[in-house]
């Protein structure tokens, strides 16, 4: 439709001028310059309409992983590599805590009806068998602490707390590198974006004099670079924080399952005395 009416238009302006031209009294030389510099106008203007509209089109057609392919080349692959290392190794690392942490998450209510009804069935042995046959860290530190049942209730209570410590090591194993791909990823960025602009100024004392055309590469390095860092920082960021949710989640399951079972095994030596 733009380019419909820019030919009208400018077909009107033809016309206008073709008819001054007729009723002009100047020479015949000089209304042939004039009709020629029109049409070269006319030219131009339509080949430029005809640009941006291909531009545009293009810019639609065009599939998001071929524009981020290109986003890529136009980083520099020397700068861009590195953060892309730091997205893939940071997703992996979260995806295997993510299906690490959804197994270790236990439905602490039934165990604890299945630890109890065990105790007052078949004891601490059949107890044991029930946290044996468990998947998760408070069937484990419910099994420590049954373990150590004949040193008294302190005794257990002492080894749930410390083997509390030691599941809580596994939960939180490989964050410290989801951590510091977080940290990492901007600093790379920025030190593309350094380098860029060292690259601009560079290009800009050879040339010796301040031409956009002449600085546009080195400044498409420094933006690029910095923007690519902060978009996987913040993605590794979102599943950062979904980790340590979950993390704190089956925390206090185990807190408060450890209590409950500490009050069982109370209440089962009551009943043996």
């Amino acid at each position: 439709m733009k380019k419909l009416i820019a030919l009208l238009t400018l077909a009107g302006m033809l016309t206008f001028a073709g008819s001054s031209f007729i009723y002009a009294q100047d020479e015949a030389q000089t209304d042939e310059n004039t009709t020629e510099q029109v049409e070269e106008t006319v030219a131009e203007e339509v080949a430029v309409i005809d640009e941006g509209d291909a531009a545009e089109a293009s810019g639609e057609n065009v599939p998001m992983h071929q524009q981020l392919k290109v986003k890529f080349i136009e980083g520099g692959p020397m700068w861009m590599a590195p953060i892309i290392i730091c997205l893939i190794l940071g997703l992996a690392l979260a995806f295997e805590r993510i299906i690490y942490l959804n197994f270790a998450s236990t439905n602490t209510k039934k165990l604890l009806l299945k630890v109890e009804e065990a105790l007052n069935e078949g004891g601490i042995e059949a107890a044991k068998d029930v946290c044996r046959n468990t998947r998760g860290p408070v069937a484990s530190i419910f099994y420590q602490g049954l373990d150590r049942h004949e040193g008294g209730i302190d005794i257990v209570e002492k080894s749930i707390i410390s083997y509390g410590g030691v599941q809580m090591g596994l939960l939180e194993k490989n964050l410290t590198w989801i951590s510091l791909f977080i940290a990492i990823s901007p600093m790379l960025g920025f030190l593309g974006t350094v380098v860029g602009m060292i690259m601009a100024f560079d290009e800009i004392q050879i040339a010796g004099d301040i031409n956009p055309s002449l600085v546009a590469g080195g400044m498409k390095v420094a933006l690029i670079t910095t923007v690519g860092g902060l978009i996987v920082a913040m993605i590794l960021q979102i599943f950062y924080n979904y980790i340590l949710g979950k993390i704190e989640g089956i925390v206090n399951s185990m807190e408060d399952a450890s209590i409950s079972l500490i009050d069982i095994l109370v209440e089962y030596e009551a009943k043996q005395k």
